[in-house]
């Protein structure tokens, strides 16, 4: 999360978010979390004590030998300003954190550019993980999505050029680019064993955070896909609307939501925690712990479930811990994501910017979720459909083909009600039966060929059943789990 003057939205960057996702990001001098949860000796940017730099005082001199070699004796000319920057990247990225970050003047000024609107690009969070660009989690309705990406997709090449060897902010510069352009990304998919190739167009991206709707038995449905800086207050309208209309369940989807802003979650965990319980914690490198309660007085008076998958992170996680420890409340879905660190960021007199991990977040129990995750109460696998990438329009498929591609396009036929024979990856008889039968039905051309506009449509229709309440079985098994708690 991100907190800085008047923010909005994630670390995202005309795109994908500029660093990694990240939780509690607060500005030095106590920034916008000082003013929204009171001031912090936890969360406060001051200077560490002086004898803190003797380590640098005593490597001064070889620091100005390497400067005064490379000024003096490097055959080409290199500005003082670029050797600075250079320095502070590499003693950041020597701390092997991909959760802190230095950018300079001109990367800071576009990162802080794309803070309060919508943005253009992809529409995915990503981090670096084992030192590649992995996906978070795309947005919700993005091209991202859209093109099939999925959490944990790993992006080796953009367009022909390599990813490796790069900082994220310098990946994060490959893959964005203004509406209309195309991405063709190289994916590694965990499970799949050859390289995936996913055209994703960029677009404009609006910033859209919470959906709600009274499903069948006065069941409320909040989705939030991101904690921006207006979430809190749309969230209190959502649930408020919701309650006038009788509701007597609410199920919380954070599903693909990869965090933002601290104040937001913590604003939207004190109208559903009951009996002023504790949020969340945080802990510095002293171990000194800061708790954050609840306002709620008593208790809703009806149950909650919250809905989790693998690109739940963040904050999206503090809300899910909270509920589950606090309130009682129960989990469903998949293992979380498992970002459990709080960052700060300092701006320099230049204009640049320096984000460092500087305390953990905790659950109320005191639990440390990094790298872990919130684990559901009830785990619920979804269909093998759900990894597909749908058909891309870049090379059409055929009879007797096989590949990665084939067995795609015969899970997304699976899912939509076209049955194959197999879901191998050969282009059977049957798998062309069922193209044909799925082109006839949508007035398209029947060839049994996978073309452009086959491809297409596939994408449409594939993405209209995933939406289906009835095809979502983690909603489906949360509804059951919150009628069993309901008067």
């Amino acid at each position: 999360m991100y907190l800085r003057g008047r923010t909005a939205a994630l670390l995202v960057v005309l795109s994908v978010v500029l660093s990694s996702v990240t939780t509690a990001m607060v500005v030095g001098n106590g920034g916008l979390l000082s003013i929204v949860t009171g001031s912090s000796p936890l969360l406060t940017g001051a200077l560490p004590p002086a004898e803190d730099a003797q380590g640098l005082e005593d490597n001064m001199d070889k620091l100005k030998q390497a400067y005064a070699l490379i000024k003096g004796r490097y055959i080409h000319g290199v500005s003082d300003q670029k050797l600075v920057d250079g320095a502070i990247h590499g003693m950041v990225e020597a701390l092997d954190d991909p959760y802190s970050a230095y950018m300079d003047k001109k990367t800071a000024e576009q990162f802080h550019s794309t803070l309060e609107s919508s943005f253009q690009g992809i529409g995915a969070e990503v981090t670096l993980k084992n030192g590649r660009v992995t996906i978070v989690s795309p947005f919700k309705d993005s091209p991202a999505e859209k093109a099939g990406l999925r959490p944990d997709d790993q992006i080796i090449k953009v367009n022909g050029k390599s990813l490796e060897g790069m900082s994220l902010n310098e990946a994060v510069s490959k893959i964005k680019g203004p509406k209309g352009s195309k991405a063709h990304l190289q994916v590694v998919r965990p499970g799949h064993d050859s390289i995936m190739k996913i055209t994703v167009i960029r677009d404009e991206i609006p910033i859209e955070t919470v959906r709600s709707k009274m499903l069948e038995g006065k069941v409320g449905k909040i989705e939030i896909t991101q904690f921006s800086t207006d979430t809190a207050k749309d969230f209190e309208k959502a649930l408020n609307k919701l309650e006038d209309q009788g509701m007597k369940g609410l199920v919380i989807d954070v599903r693909g939501n990869p965090g933002g802003l601290l104040p937001s979650v913590l604003k939207i965990s004190e109208q559903l925690v009951p009996h002023k319980k504790t949020i969340m914690m945080t802990e510095d490198k002293a171990g000194n712990r800061l708790k954050y309660q609840s306002k709620l007085e008593g208790k809703k008076p009806y149950p909650i479930v919250v809905v989790t998958d693998k690109g739940s992170a963040s904050a999206s996680e503090i809300l899910a811990a909270a509920l589950k420890e606090s309130g009682g409340y129960p989990v469903v879905g998949q293992q979380s994501f498992g970002k459990g660190t709080v960052q700060t960021a300092e701006d320099f007199a230049d204009g640049s910017n320096i984000k460092l991990t500087m305390a953990k977040w905790l659950t109320p129990k005191g639990n440390w979720i990094h790298k872990k995750g919130v684990t559901p109460d009830v785990k619920v696998k979804l269909p093998d459909y759900y990894k597909a990438t749908p058909p891309q329009a870049e090379k059409p498929l055929k009879r007797d083909m096989a590949s990665d591609d084939v067995r795609n396009l015969q899970l997304v036929l699976d899912a939509i009600g076209f049955r194959t024979d197999r879901k191998d990856g050969y282009f059977s008889a049957q798998t062309e039966t069922a193209v044909k039968a799925f082109q006839k039905t949508n007035n398209l051309p029947v060839t049994g060929v996978v073309d452009k506009k086959t491809a297409m449509k596939l994408q449409e229709k594939f993405l209209s059943t995933l939406r289906k309440p009835e095809s979502d079985l983690q909603l489906r098994v949360a509804i059951e789990t919150l009628k069993k708690n309901m008067k």
